[in-house]
């Protein structure tokens, strides 16, 4: 009964997949079990790897998920619940004796500290109304910095919309400044601090030609960097507009994910609030000094403080990751309903509230590992670079780095679009990894993303405006108000804000690029088109080859480092383990 099922399975694939065929440079014939074959590929004597009929199913899966990788959110919970717990205990616990240590002298009748009932601290108030007395700078600081945080909401939909109906006009537009507003910058600051008394003698005239010929050089290395990659613009120009009109048929997008750090902030407040608490638990008592004989009352912190600020910033860090993977989650999910949906002109109802349900209920687990990973990789990258700082250097050290640096490549290398594919599939975070994987390989696409200009193109675009947003509001500062050379340090604190505010568009937008080239993925493994206008542009980016020798080096350099670090007699020889790495690495190449 199987057996007559399963070529019927594969007719209906055939009916389906013949009537839209994927856009290609050349003609190419109707498409198979198994489209887009991988081109001089040895045949595969695994029979798992090479039965096409396990990878027809890669959609988007609108059914019931169950939950997935629950182990990681049951320690995520417990690290929640225990900062929080240990965090009232401590509120409750607090002695309020701390701000009056200086009132406390050791009494030598009771061997101990007691108070000053005369002395009474500076109230709070006091500070208050000291800051609430600020000048003319402070206030049109905070002007000016809630007008462009209402501002910056218009500024980033006309970007958008900009993007998505004149993509190559705003470009080509924006090109010349990248260079102009920098040479403006550069003379204009020379000009101004040659005329200038105070920043002339301040800062010798060496020393000034020296910074400019340095930002000379630098605007020349943003020229080269443009000029090699010029035969990249046009692709690049069509890869920004799909993605903006993905986005653009997604608007809730650009509030929801806005609204997910807003409630990040919110869940940090009390957190904080804790450690402040947590610095107050402990007594006042006498200290001795050995060589005076004299007795100081002093500050002594309960034990248990120091593991808690270790559990509160742990979680605070953890919980940070969590969120910034779970608004891809969220991105990939509602641009991937949009994909695959029927509708050429309409965006499924609900999708982003389908995206939140499954990013913190079936896959809240596959989110917190995914967050745990990029957390533990931030961390060591981190101390990797303090130690490269250090001038100690030496051959374990390098060996080591070695080691590090090839492992951190193996985890960013086996990340890339997992959290993505998960979003669209619902499967568990190693399944998602390993089946991205096969995916990309399938099709000959790349991992790591070739086009890589669209982010700098992006962010050179959003320097531009708020520059020019920068320069306005000094020219508006300069005529309303009289700050004088303060115009300059509000004007750049407005520029600042602005374009934090634009690099977040920037990367709401970048995950969007990086789930439409996933579907793309699955549309080719399918052998079907979803959406005619993304084919027509991802199909010219360049086929990849090279995943099996990249990964067979990623796992032979971390066994090579392996058996390095144990020649060096820092580690025990572990022949199994570097063995295993060295066997998988073979295995792929």
């Amino acid at each position: 009964m199987a057996a007559s099922e399963e070529p019927n399975a594969a007719a209906s694939l055939h009916g389906s997949s013949s009537a839209s065929q994927p856009l290609l440079s050349n003609p190419s014939p109707p498409p198979l079990l198994y489209p887009y074959p991988t081109i001089d590929d040895p045949p595969q004597s695994n029979p798992s790897e090479s039965d096409p009929s396990q990878y027809l199913q890669i959609s988007y899966n609108y059914g019931h998920r169950p939950f997935k990788d629950i182990p990681i959110l049951v320690l995520f919970i417990l690290f929640v619940l225990s900062s929080f717990g240990f965090g009232i205990f401590a509120t409750f616990n607090r002695n309020i004796n701390y701000s009056n240590l200086s009132s406390y002298y050791y009494d030598e009748k009771t061997s101990n500290c007691v108070t000053d009932s005369v002395f009474s601290s500076s109230p709070i108030w006091v500070f208050l109304y000291s800051f609430s007395s600020s000048s003319s700078v402070l206030k049109s600081l905070i002007w000016t910095l809630v007008a462009t945080l209402i501002l910056s909401l218009p500024i980033c939909f006309f970007l958008l919309l900009l993007l998505k109906h004149y993509t190559r006009q705003i470009v080509y537009a924006s090109l010349p400044f990248f260079v102009l507003l920098p040479i403006f910058i550069n003379v204009y600051w020379f000009i101004a601090c040659t005329v200038n008394p105070t920043c002339s003698y301040n800062f010798p005239m060496v020393y000034r030609i020296l910074v400019l010929i340095f930002m000379f050089l630098v605007i020349g290395v943003i020229v080269w960097i443009f000029i090699v990659n010029w035969h990249r613009i046009g692709l690049t120009i069509s890869i920004i507009g799909v993605a903006s009109d993905a986005l653009s048929m997604n608007l809730g997008l650009l509030v929801v994910i806005p609204s997910m750090t807003l409630g990040l902030l919110i869940y940090y407040a009390p957190i904080v609030l804790f450690l402040v608490f947590a610095r107050l638990n402990g007594k006042i008592v006498p200290h001795h000094h050995g060589s005076s004989g004299d007795y100081t009352c002093v500050w002594k912190q309960d034990k248990w403080v120091p593991a808690y600020y270790a559990l509160a910033i742990l979680t605070m860090l953890w919980s940070g990751a969590v969120m910034v993977e779970g608004q891809v989650y969220v991105i990939s999910g509602t641009i991937s309903q949009w994909y695959f949906s029927k509708e050429e002109d309409d965006t499924p109802r609900r999708s982003i509230r389908k995206s939140l349900r499954n990013a913190f209920g079936p896959s809240a687990g596959t989110v917190c590992l995914s967050g745990l990973l990029i957390l533990v990789v931030r961390v060591v990258r981190a101390m990797v670079d303090s130690a490269r700082q250090e001038d100690t250097p030496g051959m374990f050290k390098i060996i080591l780095r070695c080691c590090v640096n090839t492992f951190l490549a193996a985890v960013d290398y086996l990340n890339k679009f997992t959290i993505t594919f998960a979003a669209i599939t619902g499967e568990a975070y190693c399944s998602s990894a390993r089946m991205t994987y096969e995916l990309l390989k399938r099709n000959l696409l790349s991992t790591v993303f070739v086009e890589t200009i669209s982010t700098r193109l992006l962010l050179g675009i959003a320097f531009v405006l708020s520059t020019i947003y920068a320069i306005v509001a000094c020219a508006i500062l300069r005529a309303v108000s009289h700050l004088g050379a303060d115009t300059y340090l509000v004007a750049f604190a407005a520029w600042l804000l602005l374009i934090v505010i634009l690099e977040f568009f920037i990367h709401v937008l970048d995950n969007v690029i990086e789930t439409v080239y996933v579907c793309y993925a699955i549309d080719r493994d399918r052998g079907e088109v979803c959406k005619q206008d993304v084919h027509e542009v991802y199909v010219h980016l360049p086929i990849s080859r090279n995943h099996r020798s990249s990964l067979s080096l990623v796992f032979y350099n971390i066994a090579s480092c392996m058996n390095l670090l144990c020649t060096f007699h820092v580690c025990e020889p572990n022949d199994s383990m570097s063995t295993v790495l060295m066997g998988i690495g073979i295995e792929f190449s």
